[in-house]
């Protein structure tokens, strides 16, 4: 969907919203919240500061569906893995998921929801807040997938499903980390496959 904007002189009166929206999630994600100046989004957006704010809200709210576009795109693989049948393959479908949307060729390295809220001050304490509910979101997706696992005799009746959960969830964070520090992507998924390693059997029932 594209919403025409009125732009200033000599400026087309519209742009495409979509385009400009996978530009300011691509800042976001390079450079952080904080990290991210308006002048930065909005250059890399192709617009106005005046269009922007009648496009998109404040930069917060610019923020929020850059971070929905990212959750729709790049970090799509959530939501896939837990459709996978058995739990380890939601193990691994989830940490190589990570390893392939962290170091995508001609996207930012890491994860938007890691680097964009790392060094956010007093001013990013929204941006930073929102992207922790965003990874429990995450966690809670993968916890509620594992207890059904656990339920069904695909896991030992001991497990902890929102333990097992976070660990996946570390693991991929830490993936991010390394991605973003120029880890190469066969090297991160060497590290996945050790970390799946750890994963329990199913209880045989």
């Amino acid at each position: 969907m594209q919403r025409q904007e009125k732009g200033p002189i000599g400026r087309p009166r519209g742009f495409d919203t979509e385009k400009a929206l996978e530009q300011a999630m691509r800042v976001f994600w390079q450079q952080g919240y904080d990290g991210a100046s308006l002048t930065d989004l909005t250059r890399a957006m192709g617009i106005s500061r005046t269009s922007m704010y009648a496009a998109f809200g404040s930069k917060e709210d610019l923020f929020h569906l850059a971070l929905q576009r990212y959750t729709d795109g790049p970090a799509s693989y959530v939501q896939r893995a837990v459709g996978e049948p058995t739990a380890r393959e939601v193990a691994t479908a989830f940490l190589h998921g990570a390893v392939q949307a962290t170091t995508t060729p001609g996207a930012p390295a890491g994860c938007l929801g890691v680097q964009g809220s790392l060094a956010a001050g007093e001013p990013g304490r929204a941006a930073r807040d929102t992207l922790a509910a965003w990874r429990e979101s995450g966690v809670a997706l993968l916890a509620e997938r594992l207890k059904r696992a656990a339920a069904e005799g695909d896991l030992p009746e001991d497990s902890d499903p929102e333990l097992l959960a976070r660990y996946l969830m570390t693991v991929a964070n830490g993936i991010a980390v390394q991605a973003a520090g120029g880890a190469c992507r066969d090297e991160l998924h060497r590290i996945a496959d050790l970390a799946l390693l750890q994963w329990p059997a199913p209880s045989g029932r």
